[in-house]
């Protein structure tokens, strides 16, 4: 049942004094902190758990991709073994995935070598520069 908005009276009890409200100031201020936190905290955790399902399902499809990669080279090898003897096959096709692998392992080595040591140095200078303008040090 809705009260009509004409009838709705928000607070029955009698107006309060200012010293009143003021006195109660802390207790509102505290009230209202704390309800936030609460309204975060269900937040944070509707929209973790969606992000862990939502994760698990990547996994599940990353599982599949995984294996298809295997049956697909099982197919290559397969195909190969048609024109050439099943161990010549399978050997060529390590062979390509060993060359794959090295040709990746390399690439990743000097991305990480770019990346060291993971200490954020131009950031950390920009600050001290920052500190030094505020304190009126330096130009």
């Amino acid at each position: 049942m809705s009260v009509p908005k004409a009838e709705y009276v928000p607070n029955p009890e009698k107006k309060r004094s200012l010293f009143a409200l003021i006195a109660n100031l802390p207790t509102l201020v505290t009230e209202l902190v704390t309800a936030e936190i609460e309204q975060l905290k269900a937040e944070l955790l509707r929209k973790l758990k969606a992000l862990g399902l939502g994760a698990a399902f990547l996994v599940g499809a990353l599982v599949l991709v995984l294996f298809m990669v295997g049956v697909l080279l099982t197919a290559a090898i397969l195909a190969l073994a048609l024109v050439m003897p099943g161990w010549l096959a399978a050997l060529l096709v390590a062979l390509v995935l060993l060359i794959g692998a090295a040709v990746l392992g390399l690439l990743g080595y000097r991305k990480l070598k770019l990346g060291m040591p993971p200490v954020p140095n131009e950031s950390m200078q920009s600050l001290k520069a920052d500190v030094d303008v505020v304190r009126g040090v330096g130009k």
